[in-house]
């Protein structure tokens, strides 16, 4: 079994593929490469966690593996309507993971001094936000070509970078 993360897909919104220049034609042509890069990853028995911001949720039914929902600032239905979707669980704040790992939509405060590292989406392609740092990485689907990466890549990087300190 392999662990996965991705954010910010917005299945059906025309207007993020638009604000983020996401390299699709339509947002029908979006939707279905993120399915396809989705389940050429991830297998049946993977976790995938989603850091947010799911948008039409008809289309998680599609995707591979056990899923789990960090609720992010667009994700306005109740958990129970996402389980129904398809989530394992779904989660209103952010969530431990590993003792270390921080997961939240939104960015939280870390620095080298903090004990937690913190795995986010929200940010799409703001260049004010690294994608890696020693203390975080950006999952949003435009950082991350559209396919869940997984947590083995995550920690390497975090790690690279942190060994440059």
């Amino acid at each position: 079994m392999a662990v996965y993360f991705i954010a910010d897909m917005h299945f059906d919104d025309d207007n993020i593929r638009r604000y983020e220049n996401r390299p699709f034609d339509t947002v029908q042509a979006m939707n279905e490469a993120i399915v396809a890069n989705w389940n050429s990853t991830v297998e049946e028995d993977d976790e995938v966690y989603v850091a947010g911001d799911i948008g039409n949720v008809e289309y998680i039914s599609r995707l591979k593996g056990k899923k789990y929902l960090i609720k992010g600032n667009h994700d306005i239905l109740s958990n129970e309507e996402y389980r129904r979707a398809g989530f394992e669980e779904c989660f209103d704040k952010p969530i431990i993971y590993e003792d270390f790992w921080m997961i939240s939509h939104e960015p939280m405060y870390v620095s080298i001094n903090t004990p937690y590292a913190n795995i986010h989406g929200h940010t799409h392609n703001n260049p004010q936000i690294r994608t890696v740092s020693a203390r975080s990485y950006c999952v949003c689907v435009e950082r991350i070509d559209y396919t869940p990466i997984s947590f083995e890549d995550i920690v390497l990087a975090v790690q690279e970078e942190d060994s440059r300190l």
